[in-house]
């Protein structure tokens, strides 16, 4: 009796305690342990950092996952780097990866803000925080990098037990893709940002059509003024480029030579601007590439393209990438006829770019059996394109089998376009899609823009790069 007495007046205090304080995000109460204690239960769970933030909690997790999901219980293991944004478990969840490394910062992907939800961001599989060590580069492949989403999922989905959504922009909006065609029932929704979709390696007309007619005649004559120029003064642009390789300890083994490094930015130049610039900013390259001064063509090129990338520095972090690329995800090349006989390399390949002791072979069926499964089963799909963007020359469609699944594009844009750049009833449409998807009422309110949550990276991904 007296047990029951003093579990009774506990019971008041606590619940007298939390009407006056009111709960904050992750917060304990009498039903739920905190939201901490509940994931660090999690089998291979592990704490790295939490770092507070108003009104969410945000964590640094490490999650185990196999090398290879086909042998799960007799292969080796290794350290994934996630993270959660939490911000209450009665929300949805939406599951975010760009491609490539999580920002260990906390930040909101769009679909997040307009759900008003938790956020799990992933690194991909093998990227440097989440690369086992030796590495069996055979595994980073699509399926292992579904199934390590599928893995998280499964774990999170009793603490996050409302709808899930999956997005990602450019490879996470390809992975975000692949994903759902290989666990198509885990996500309630995609919603996958300039998501590239190379189904024929070796067939890139899609390009050469997109770069004859984008922008402005006016735009394209300077971008290509400039490229030519970058080529026709090799000889004095790659004794700068040797200068600033050896004041920072820059080398090329991986690309062969300095050369090959040099030809492989300027050649990247033309798609760097419509990838990450709009048309108005054409004013800010050299009006008169015949007669500028070779600095201002170095650094129109190195703003663009960036020189320090094709060096084996620049190029390591991306191994995993370029191993994908060069044997399922496909590459693009251009023919850029505007260089005539500039040009001595052409379009390298992803062999180029990976360190010639890991063996690559190209897989053709691997991109056809993605393509054939979205235009025939595509369900709760929403695509978002950039109309002056490179990567969406070649890009995902809807065919009769699709079921409630869009693909829109943003006028103008480039591959940073998101929804909120759709004319109104477009936005309108694609939000109410995301909402009813993720289990939200069509009269709910997105959350506030956060300065820091909501800005735009200040880094991207180098060029020629989705």
């Amino acid at each position: 009796m007296r047990k029951a007495l003093r579990w009774l007046l506990s019971l008041v205090v606590l619940t007298g305690t939390i009407a006056a304080t009111g709960a904050t995000a992750g917060a304990a109460t009498a039903a739920e342990p905190d939201i901490k204690d509940r994931i660090l239960a999690i089998p291979g769970v592990s704490l790295i950092a939490e770092k507070p933030y108003n009104g969410y909690r945000y964590f640094v997790l490490s999650f185990t996952q196999p090398v290879d999901h086909h042998n799960p219980y007799r292969r080796a293991t290794f350290q994934q780097r996630i993270t959660v944004l939490h911000k209450d478990t009665a929300r949805p969840t939406v599951m975010y990866t760009s491609g490539y490394e999580v920002s260990t910062n906390p930040g909101r992907s769009e679909p997040t803000a307009i759900v008003d939800g938790n956020q799990v961001s992933v690194e991909y599989r093998f990227f440097p925080e989440s690369r086992p060590t030796p590495t069996d580069w055979s595994k980073d492949d699509i399926w292992q990098a579904a199934s390590d989403q599928h893995a998280i999922f499964q774990a999170l989905k009793p603490v996050y037990s409302k709808n899930w959504l999956t997005t990602g922009g450019s490879k996470g909006g390809m992975t975000a893709t692949y994903y759902k065609r290989f666990y198509p029932r885990d996500m309630d929704g995609v919603v996958a940002y300039v998501a590239p979709n190379d189904v024929v390696n070796n067939e890139d007309s899609a390009y050469d059509r997109f770069f004859r007619t984008v922008g402005t005649k006016e735009c394209r004559d300077k971008l290509e003024g400039v490229q030519r120029q970058a080529l026709v003064r090799r000889e004095s642009l790659e004794k700068k480029y040797q200068e600033y390789a050896a004041a920072n300890g820059y080398t090329f083994a991986t690309v062969g030579t300095l050369d090959k490094a040099y030809e492989a930015v300027v050649l990247d130049y033309v798609w760097g601007f419509w990838q990450y610039h709009l048309l108005a900013e054409c004013d800010t390259l050299p009006a008169d590439p015949a007669h500028a001064s070779d600095q201002a063509i170095w650094d129109s090129v190195d703003t663009i393209s960036g020189f320090s990338f094709y060096t084996d520095q620049g190029l390591a972090p991306y191994t995993a990438y370029y191993y994908q690329a060069g044997t399922q995800l496909g590459s693009p090349t251009i023919k850029q006829p505007w260089l005539g006989n500039l040009s001595r390399y052409g379009y390298q390949p992803p062999r180029n770019f990976v360190p010639r002791d890991i063996p690559m072979r190209f897989q053709p069926w691997a991109m056809r059996d993605v393509d054939s499964w979205v235009k025939h089963h595509a369900d709760h799909m929403l695509y978002v394109y950039g109309q002056n963007d490179p990567w969406g020359a070649e890009r995902f469609s809807l065919g009769a089998g699709a079921r409630d699944s869009y693909v829109y594009t943003v006028a103008g844009g480039n591959h940073g376009s998101k929804v909120a750049q759709l004319p109104a009833d477009q936005k309108a449409a694609a939000t109410a899609s995301i909402l009813r998807w993720a289990g939200v009422g069509a009269g709910a309110v997105r959350a506030p823009f956060d300065a820091k949550l909501d800005a735009t990276p200040t880094t991207r991904e180098p060029t020629l790069h989705p």
